[in-house]
């Protein structure tokens, strides 16, 4: 497998910045440790081209016919290597190398089948979600069940318009799917892989506790009422250090900066081991306060066990949490001989929702990755236009890499918030 050519391009104009896009991607093709002939293209936009994104697939289409699969969605924003294009028109398109029968595009109207299709069992698989469909959890945990690992990464669309998603399968691996495709609007789309690509995926939290992580003991729908058996509103008030009565104003807008990371009560452990959340947790809003039950009103269903602790962004720790997970995957890729595997689990025989690992003992080289981060983390969060990218590059190297800015983060089973998911996809060298 080789390195996957990638392209990125802004313009007013989307037939300029297409025409820049496949410049490079020529370019790179051209190349000799480029892969030549590629067949699956993932194609992310920003919103100011939703409304031409049908055109904007065919044209690429046209121009590259041996890409036969693309995939895709919108953000606000989208991303490449060392770079990010926010709130400005843009395209960024990578276009995998991958052998035919170990991948398969799939939609709305043509879904990935329960226990594979034929040959092709889906190992893990990424997936682009409108974040206006009907339970959308429920589906995205519904679809990891799809796979042999349970392991899904992407993101939920973001746009100031219209919610695009791309699906084609010109080849027909999926029954029926050869005379659909194009753009879609609502549900799920992406692509499933098999167990022989490679791939190893990690989640970074964007968000740091600013208290105790806590036990929900009773709760109602959205509004958590007790927190180890003490009332949920008095403890988020003595956790910011304000009060209501005292001075409201400044207990309202600390509150309005103050999110809440939600953990199952099955996790053996909420925080990391540098002080910020595990990737067990999820982060939700805070919708409002029940001042009559003396309850917090949350953005999720939350059930009596969960573990919950108040937390704000933190740009410091946001950082930190990026360079620990991109170390991750970099020592993954180089594992010690003389030691075991860090995960020790192999895709091929995998544990249902686990980040995917490599077999121990083999070298390997990133010939592509994807990253997939959440909107409100993009642009000044991280210090400087590009910085959250920048610092994927550094310590990676300066490999392919295409992505988007979306409205909510897949890992595992779960919808995430405020964070970012790192997928990279590996090749061993000859």
């Amino acid at each position: 497998m080789k390195r996957f050519p990638t392209a990125h391009a802004t313009h007013p104009q989307w037939r300029m910045a297409v025409a820049l896009v496949l410049a490079q991607l020529r370019a790179q093709m051209a190349l000799p440790g480029y892969a030549a002939a590629p067949t699956l293209g993932l194609l992310y936009i920003t919103d100011h081209y939703a409304a031409e994104a049908a055109a904007l697939l065919d044209v690429l289409s046209a121009e590259l016919p041996e890409v036969t699969d693309w995939s895709g969605t919108v953000g606000v924003g989208v991303c490449a290597a060392g770079a990010e294009y926010l709130d400005e028109p843009a395209l960024s398109v990578m276009l995998l190398d991958l052998p035919p029968d170990q991948y398969r595009v799939f939609s709305g109207v043509a879904p990935l089948p329960r226990g594979g299709s034929g040959a092709f069992a889906a190992h893990t698989a990424l997936v682009h979600a409108d974040g206006h469909t009907p339970d959308l959890p429920g589906l995205i945990d519904e679809m990891a069940q799809r796979t042999r690992t349970g392991y899904l990464f992407g993101g939920v669309c973001a746009s100031r318009g219209a919610g695009v998603q791309f699906a084609v399968a010109g080849n027909g691996n999926l029954a029926g799917h050869g005379a659909a495709g194009g753009v879609f609007s609502g549900g799920l789309s992406g692509v499933a892989f098999g167990a022989g690509v490679e791939l190893v995926s990690r989640v970074t939290q964007g968000c740091q506790p600013v208290g105790p992580t806590q036990r929900i003991t009773a709760a109602d729908g959205n509004v958590v009422l007790e927190l180890d058996g003490k009332p949920a509103l008095g403890e988020l008030l003595q956790t910011l250090d304000v009060s209501l009565q005292d001075d409201p104003q400044e207990a309202v807008r600390r509150i309005r900066s103050t999110l809440a990371g939600l953990t199952n009560a099955d996790s053996a452990v909420a925080f990391g081991r540098t002080g910020h959340f595990g990737n067990d947790t999820r982060v939700r809003h805070i919708l409002g306060l029940d001042g009559a039950r003396q309850g917090v009103a949350l953005a999720d269903t939350v059930e009596p066990g969960m573990l919950l602790a108040f937390c704000q962004r933190n740009a410091g720790a946001a950082r930190a949490d990026l360079v620990r997970i991109c170390t991750e995957i970099r020592e993954e890729l180089t594992p010690e001989e003389t030691e075991p595997s860090a995960v020790g689990v192999q895709i091929s025989r995998p544990v249902p929702g686990a980040a995917p690992a490599l077999a121990s003992g083999r070298q390997r080289e990133v010939a592509g990755a994807i990253y997939v981060s959440c909107s409100g983390r993009g642009g000044p969060h991280f210090g400087a236009p590009g910085a959250e990218l920048q610092i994927v590059r550094h310590a990676l190297g300066d490999v392919p890499l295409v992505g988007f800015f979306a409205a909510g983060e897949i890992a595992r089973n779960q919808l995430y918030g405020y964070t970012g998911v790192l997928t990279v996809f590996c090749t061993t060298p000859d």
